[in-house]
């Protein structure tokens, strides 16, 4: 009976959290579409639309977790939540995301099966940057710098890849539904943006929007393993160990959980995926604990000490992009 009571007295806690998320949304959403409105041609609209990125980015966060099955009471509501937040809210193909994060979970930091260490414009491993030669090679010695700045391009990549996934011949679950959603709200956003604002003008906006939609989504995502350590390709380490051990924790309570929907308790989140966030902080004291007695290390830092770990970890891994026949002492006296 216990036992009932304090399920039932999570469940409600649960609702009430998503119920609270959901109001807050909305009121923000209706909020920059009011005052894109009464705006109208005027270059304050870039303010609206740094807004929109923000607000984006939340909606993406929900369906994330709708996606881990933590918002509704059941997994095809939840999954029906999140294909409608992520194509319609979002612009993004929930079945390319779900295939991707499904395999990131199961092996993070693994080599060769995480696809989030992929080499991409950023190279996250030394092997895959000691191949970068040219100006890309040059590039890649210096992309932790280049990191954030790179993240301005990072909204607009995801929705070429959720295009491309969805017009691949790979099997995509509820292709079509996907497509004609994501379909109607891009000429819905676009249609209404170039109606109502000069070419210029609406261009700038959807600029600041993407810009601030990736980076946003970039610097929430990013602290939680980059610079963590590494799995090799054929290393057996058990459930705990391998989630805890590659994962990183953001310190802040509420309000970091707010920012970064959930994602600071990251070590929580990999051992209980299916876990609501507003259960999450509890989770990390028993978790903590544990991890003491068991002598397993458990990362957790500030934020911007995250940002400072990630910039040194690709700048180091960015210097196997040198050219291996260049000359030191030659390097030097061109330099002179």
């Amino acid at each position: 009976m216990a036992a009932a009571v304090r399920s039932g007295g999570l469940l409600e806690r649960t609702r009430g959290f998503y119920l609270i998320v959901a109001v807050v949304l909305g009121v923000a959403l209706a909020g920059a579409v009011a005052g894109f409105v009464l705006l109208g041609e005027s270059w304050f609209q870039l303010l609206i639309a740094a807004a929109l990125g923000l607000i984006f980015t939340q909606i993406a966060f929900v369906a994330h977790e709708a996606s881990h099955r933590q918002v509704l009471g059941s997994g095809p509501a939840n999954d029906r939540l999140g294909r409608v937040l992520a194509t319609v809210g979002v612009g993004m193909s929930y079945a390319w995301w779900m295939t991707k994060h499904t395999r990131h979970h199961a092996n993070p930091n693994r080599v060769g099966k995480d696809p989030d260490i992929e080499v991409d414009t950023i190279s996250f491993l030394p092997q895959d940057a000691a191949k970068r030669r040219g100006l890309m090679g040059r590039l890649t010695r210096v992309q932790g710098y280049l990191f954030f700045p790179l993240l301005t391009l990072e909204g607009l990549n995801l929705h070429y890849r959720s295009f491309a996934a969805l017009a691949s011949r790979d099997a995509v679950k509820g292709r079509w539904i996907e497509i004609g959603s994501i379909i109607a709200r891009f000429a819905l956003y676009l249609g209404v943006l170039f109606a109502l604002l000069p070419l210029g003008m609406a261009f700038a906006f959807l600029g600041v929007q993407l810009a601030v939609f990736g980076v946003y989504m970039g610097a929430s995502f990013a602290p939680n393993h980059k610079g963590m350590p590494v799995v090799p390709r054929d290393l057996k380490l058990d459930f705990f160990s391998k989630q805890v051990r590659t994962s990183r924790n953001i310190s802040g309570g509420w309000w970091a959980s707010a920012l970064m929907g959930g994602l600071n308790y990251q070590v929580e989140h990999h051992l209980f995926p299916n876990m609501p966030r507003p259960h999450l902080a509890a989770a990390r004291r028993i978790v903590r604990a544990y991890c003491t007695t068991a002598q397993v290390p458990y990362t957790e830092t500030s934020l911007f000490r995250s940002y400072g770990i990630v910039i040194a970890h690709l700048n180091r891994v960015g210097l196997a992009a040198r050219d291996p026949f260049e000359c030191p002492v030659i390097a030097q006296l061109r330099r002179a």
